[in-house]
């Protein structure tokens, strides 16, 4: 079986208020974005289960028990109450790391799905995504993959009319180097102690050049830029292409710009690998449903 886990973009991240458990209440809109890793996940041609990754921007982790992916699997046999049948898993990575992408946790969750369909589990999304919430904050997100508005600690969806996403064009891009944890980001962002309830569910189906006054901004993006300058100044390098909207994407530290049409998009491609060849670079469609 192979799977192409996806990336998914931020349209809007306000941090409302941290909590007494020390994380951090959010509202934003994910939107699932085409840019792909690649996953196969096949029965095991030995009597013990294997997991390879390759790629050139991956973590280097001193055991593959570490990985997310094999955490994900864990999480799913834990739920059953007993260990799954050996797998051979190959991963493939195509999303930058670091990026505000949520690749990792797109890897997570589509591991766990294709093992649920490889090994006829009859599990639906509403549990695979409880098993998911334990892997990660954003794999969840990642078992339903369409359009949501995302509150809480990132645990509570909502899905959302996105219907005007069909007609935009996006180009995103990441700067090796540039790369943000999430403890970092969160240590370095001031909460708003903003209100439950604001209105990102309706102001994501108005023209993208409304988005900033209706409140679809990144609260992340102060604090990233202090420390990662060059992250600020693609975004302002994104902002004279002519684009609809631009923002950096989740904690970092991809950014991304939006577009009418796919001459535009292309056109900005050539500047940004033009200004930074070695970015990462995507450009594609944007969709109100899932891209698989």
């Amino acid at each position: 079986m192979i799977l192409f886990p996806n990336a998914k973009i931020n349209i809007g991240l306000r941090i409302l208020r941290r909590r007494p458990d020390g994380y951090h209440d959010i509202e934003s809109v994910f939107v699932p974005l085409p840019w792909c890793d690649i996953l196969e996940i096949v029965p095991a041609q030995g009597p013990e289960g294997t997991f390879n990754i390759v790629g050139t921007d991956i973590l280097k982790l001193a055991d593959n028990n570490d990985n997310i992916v094999v955490k994900a699997l864990k999480a799913l046999a834990g739920y059953l109450g007993r260990e799954l049948p050996p797998l051979d898993i190959y991963l493939s990575k195509l999303i930058p790391t670091g990026a505000g992408l949520g690749g990792g946790s797109a890897d997570a969750a589509f591991a766990i799905k294709g093992a649920n369909e490889l090994l006829s589990l009859g599990l639906d999304d509403s549990t695979l995504a409880k098993i998911a919430a334990k892997v990660g904050a954003d794999c969840p997100f990642f078992i339903y993959n369409r359009p949501m508005l995302v509150r809480g600690i990132g645990d509570i969806m909502t899905p959302v009319d996105a219907s005007l996403l069909d007609d935009l064009w996006i180009v995103a891009a990441k700067i090796p180097g540039t790369e943000v944890s999430t403890r970092e980001a969160y240590a370095g962002v001031t909460p708003h102690n903003l209100p439950d309830g604001s209105d990102f569910a309706s102001a994501i189906n108005c023209r993208p050049e409304e988005w900033v006054a209706r409140g679809l901004i990144n609260d992340f993006e102060e604090s990233v830029f202090a420390g990662q300058p060059k992250v600020g100044e693609l975004k302002a390098l994104f902002a004279t292409t002519g684009c609809a909207y631009c923002s950096m994407s989740g904690s970092g530290s991809t950014v991304f710009a939006v577009y009418d049409t796919s001459a535009a998009a292309n056109d900005t491609k050539t500047i940004i690998a033009a200004a930074y060849p070695e970015a990462d670079i995507f450009t594609g469609r944007l969709s109100s449903s899932s891209p698989r």
